[in-house]
């Protein structure tokens, strides 16, 4: 039989090609498009933020209580309003809400630079920005995530979130990284200054967005119990109970990796700050490769989720448990490469097996479990830490999530064989509302 390189050379290019249109295809949406590049401006400068504020707290402080209350005050509001924010997005425009919350983000962002670049910061004002900032996430985080709902629709909502979530990760490498150089060389206050700016860049994003193509939800009207209603459907509807169950337990203590891997590499690898960034880039770059991966697949079934979490839990503990750092290190490429996948299910199954007017209270819960649990998860990993082995604390990380897979294949009759509300209605588009 004879070679014929032009004949695989085309059929390389074809499968890269189709590759290419399945891992992207939400970015076809126009919509989506243009909020998928407004994140990608604002998301390095959300985490060049994170790293310079822990960096001044430090350097005002020399304080990990105080580094720790910063994160505390700044997750709290997530965990006791984001139910509140479900029912604010469900109640108005999501657009519009999305408007507000990154522009207060921005603002916030501004006033800190302005302070540090005029040396009058003092950490009681840190602490007030925080918490000011957990507010307005607690109700931005439920908007966001179902106004991607709302511009992708339901045939390509999850390849939009797993974009989103693979453009979080990557924003996570990137980030930190600039913001180590700026600095170096220009300052702390330069980070939250261009964190500031690139709200600019969200909100001309937003404003470009066309409302006749979105596919909005009647804004729900004032009534009383609202709140109580929306807990409510999520316990008397067990797919929705469940996978918020397995969010619970993974969000309280398998992702407490702030805790867990710092802890790992200067005690149990004896190593440095440079050793825990490589533990930290390891995960992100595994959870980018991951995400694109899952979004190349044209269909992603959510019964997937309790096996995912099971293979998280097992990559977790065999990332514990490596003798060396750098197969640590390796291995946590793979832990990064489960956690998208989990996350991407998880988040997928609850909007679309939600009714589009609980939609937005339905994932303030997921938020709630996997944001607001962080005040409760660090401590207690870090308590198992400090007081046994940094091995048996990331060891207990992998556990909860063998547990919630565990406990999603006991449930997964009930779960997976609910049928889908809505799927008997034709989806429409807006005329305009927003």
């Amino acid at each position: 039989m004879a070679f014929d390189a032009s004949s695989i050379k085309t059929q390389i290019i074809e499968s890269v090609r189709a590759f290419g249109l399945n891992t992207f295809s939400s970015l076809k949406v126009r919509n989506y498009r243009l909020y998928f590049i407004g994140q990608g401006i604002s998301l390095p400068g959300t985490w060049m933020q994170r790293i310079a504020q822990s960096w001044l707290v430090l350097k005002l402080t020399d304080s990990g209580t105080a580094l720790g209350l910063l994160t505390a005050l700044q997750t709290l509001p997530i965990l006791f309003l984001s139910p509140w924010g479900g029912l604010i997005a469900d109640r108005f425009n999501k657009r519009k809400l999305l408007y507000l919350t990154q522009f207060i983000s921005g603002i916030l962002a501004l006033i800190l630079a302005i302070l540090v670049s005029t040396e009058t910061v003092r950490l009681w004002m840190l602490y007030i920005l925080a918490a000011l900032l957990g507010v307005t996430n607690a109700i931005d985080n439920p908007t966001r995530q179902t106004f991607i709902f709302e511009m992708v629709g339901r045939k390509e909502l999850s390849n939009a979130v797993t974009l989103n979530s693979t453009e979080v990760n990557l924003a996570r490498i990137v980030g930190p990284a600039i913001a180590g150089i700026v600095i170096a060389t220009l300052g702390l206050a330069l980070c939250f200054f261009l964190n500031a700016i690139s709200f600019i860049g969200v909100l001309i994003c937003l404003f470009l967005i066309n409302g006749n193509e979105l596919y909005t939800a009647e804004p729900l009207k004032r009534a009383k119990g609202q709140l109580r209603e929306g807990f409510k459907y999520v316990i008397k509807t067990p797919v929705l109970r469940n996978v918020l169950v397995m969010m619970l337990i993974t969000g309280t203590l398998t992702y407490e990796f702030d805790v867990s891997l710092p802890l790992l590499a200067k005690y149990t690898f004896m190593g440095s700050a440079k050793d825990y960034a490589f533990l930290t880039s390891a995960f992100g770059i595994g959870a980018v490769l991951g995400g694109l991966a899952t979004a190349g697949k044209q269909r992603t079934p959510p019964r997937g989720i309790s096996a995912t979490a099971i293979f998280f839990g097992i990559a977790v503990i065999l990332a514990a448990l490596a003798p060396l750092l750098h197969i640590s290190v390796l291995i946590m490429v793979v832990v990064g490469i489960f956690s998208i996948k989990f996350m991407t299910l998880g988040n997928t199954a609850l909007q679309l097996r939600s009714e589009p007017e609980m939609r937005s209270r339905v994932m303030s819960m997921w938020t709630m479990a996997f944001l607001g649990s962080t005040p409760i998860g660090g401590p207690i990993i870090g308590w198992i830490g400090e007081h046994t082995n940094p091995r048996i604390a990331l060891t207990a990380s992998g556990v909860a999530a063998i547990t919630a897979g565990i406990y999603g294949l006991f449930a997964r009759k009930a779960r997976w064989k609910t049928k889908y509300p809505g799927t008997n209605e034709t989806e429409q588009k807006s005329t305009g509302v927003n």
